[in-house]
């Protein structure tokens, strides 16, 4: 093991046959390794460390006995022997293959669940539609949560193991298989980490590291995590290294930062960010984040532009204001959109965020370049949070449909599209998971009971998540694409990625703050201008019920939905700079 790789947690391998084991155990005032049918007792350091110096060889089994005989996994566990509540496996770090990597202005974003993105639901099988994707126009795959999580199926946000795949989508090699395949593509891969909570299933770590947890704090998923500890921000911030420098990943998205909090100075993800850009010079590293309270300090840019911490924020009010303008829908958190989603939209389309500071929710956000903003119709969490799992398609009509997606893939924000939109996709996304006994009996029921309040149907409408067919509904239906409107919408989705690497992505880098601005944006009709760098993109678009007027264009029309000023219209043009 080279120094450079080094990690405080976990097994490592020290040369001449022997291997580093090192556990934080703060509660403990012993601890045994379990190693190979062998139980050695481990060294008591500083801190409430632990550690041993054992003879070992790769693939050995390995796991730790507490003093009330309790016999847990590393949770530090690069790979697992059976499920996460078995011994973990001896796995050497591996350095991944080198890729340039590409700008993040170039990022067009598929989002993909590995269990239902094809038949077989595993890395291997995923690699034979990449090229596809890539031929489409995508350029950056984002991959939901890999860590080992309990049972065989689920979304991946109840993962308790974070270093290790789960073996339902293959062998750690078949996932760095997985990233080496898009990178030959052309693809850029993001991971999407969990560093907000652990799962209901296999997480150990308070029998003996209880101070790892902020139990006065808790998370809509659990106890809070106590980010102040210095071995729980080394947990985090080098399982980011670790995704990153061993697999290949291009980046990461943080899942919903908002629950990550932390009165360090500088706080974890400040750190987090520095550190590993730090550790991985010379290479593009992306980093977007969930945050549904609208901050922009981690996402300032540097003096000369260039990204200093993290790249881009889930932009929810972009989905959310064309949400309820698409379907009428003003339920749960629709209802903040509900008055007036057309001035949000336009708000959203321009400066990023829509609410920044109204209602105590946000901050000022038009001063950051559209590249900053991740936005979408559609993602997991927006059709899997739905009761039944229902797509956009199939809650509004096919011209609105078409505008809307024409909006997002022009726009000079990042657009991101979930598997299988690309062409029409009807089968839902369901909330799916694969505990069993009590654990999945509460899971069944809180899901039921979550939606009990809504008045579209009854709680038992929604779909059982342990049952095997929630699972199995949640599949792409490849046959789809080859049908008459699969193939019209696949057309429709490569003209306009074609489109945006022509016309738009050239503009993007070096653009400067405070770049759109919101011409009209009521009852429908919606104009916009951004002003990037070496031209003017212009946004005209009609998506009420009566034709209406807009402000004149300037510049060449690069692509129209209806006929300008027509309700269903959506045009977009470009003036470029002599």
């Amino acid at each position: 093991m080279t120094n450079d790789m080094a990690y405080s947690w976990g097994a490592l391998p020290e040369g001449e046959g022997h291997w580093r084991f090192r556990l934080w155990a703060p509660g403990l005032e012993r601890l045994t390794l379990r190693l190979a049918g062998r139980d050695l007792d481990m060294a008591a350091e500083d801190d409430g460390w632990f550690a041993l110096s054992a003879e070992a060889a790769e693939g050995d089994e390995y796991a730790f006995v507490l003093p009330d005989g309790l016999v847990v996994p590393d949770p530090a566990s690069r790979r697992q022997a059976d499920d996460v509540h078995g011994p973990s496996r001896l796995t050497a770090p591996r350095e991944a293959a080198f890729w340039p990597g590409r700008p993040w202005e170039e990022a067009v974003i598929y989002e993909l669940h590995l269990g239902t993105f094809t038949r077989e639901g595993t890395c291997e099988a995923a690699i034979a539609e990449l090229p596809a994707l890539a031929d489409l126009g995508f350029t950056l795959i984002e991959i939901m949560p890999v860590a080992q999580f309990g049972g065989d199926r689920g979304w991946g946000y109840d993962g308790v193991l974070p270093y290790a795949p789960h073996p339902a989508y293959g062998s750690p090699d078949d996932l760095r298989a997985l990233v080496e395949a898009a990178h030959e593509a052309g693809l850029m891969v993001l991971l999407d980490v969990v560093y907000n909570h652990f799962g209901p299933d296999g997480n150990y770590l308070h029998a003996y590291a209880p101070a790892f947890f902020d139990e006065a704090r808790h998370t809509p998923w659990g106890a809070g995590i106590d980010y102040t500890q210095a071995p729980v921000r080394r947990f985090f911030i080098e399982n980011a290294i670790y995704w990153l420098r061993e697999f290949g990943f291009d980046g990461l998205r943080l899942d919903a930062i908002d629950q990550i909090r932390d009165p360090s100075r500088p706080e974890l993800l400040v750190e987090l960010a520095e550190e590993l850009r730090a550790a991985l010079p010379g290479r593009p590293i992306h980093l977007t984040t969930e945050d549904n309270r609208n901050v922009t300090h981690l996402h300032e840019r540097a003096e000369d532009g260039t990204v200093a911490l993290h790249t881009g924020e889930w932009n929810d009010d972009f989905h959310n204001a064309a949400h309820v303008a698409a379907t009428g829908e003003t339920e749960g958190y629709y209802d903040a959109y509900a008055e007036d989603p057309w001035r949000l939209l336009g708000r959203a389309l321009a400066e990023g965020f829509a609410f920044q500071g109204e209602g105590g929710r946000g901050a000022p956000s038009g001063h950051l370049p559209p590249a900053a903003f991740v936005d979408f119709l559609q993602n997991h969490d927006q059709v899997g949070n739905r009761a039944l799992g229902e797509r956009l398609v199939r809650l509004t009509d096919p011209g609105t449909m078409a505008g809307l997606t024409a909006m997002l893939l022009l726009s000079p924000h990042i657009p991101l599209v979930f598997m299988g939109d690309e062409y029409g996709e009807t089968r839902p996304f369901l909330f799916f998971a694969g505990f069993e006994g009590d654990l999945a009996k509460a899971v069944t029921k809180g899901r039921r009971s979550e939606f009990a309040g809504f008045s579209a149907f009854s709680a038992r409408e929604v779909p059982d998540p342990i049952d095997m067919e929630t699972f199995r509904a949640s599949r792409l239906d490849r046959r789809r694409k080859e049908t008459p409107e699969g193939q019209a919408t696949l057309e429709f989705t490569r003209r306009l990625l074609s489109l945006r690497a022509r016309h738009v992505v050239p503009y993007l880098a070096g653009t400067g703050p405070n770049a759109g601005r919101v011409l009209v944006a009521e009852d429908g009709l919606i104009a916009v201008d951004w002003a990037l760098n070496g031209a003017t993109l212009g946004l005209r678009a009609n998506l009420g019920n009566s034709d209406g007027t807009l402000p004149p264009a300037r510049g060449e029309q690069i692509h129209r939905v209806g006929r300008a000023g027509q309700s269903g219209s959506v045009i977009h043009t470009l003036e470029v700079m002599p």
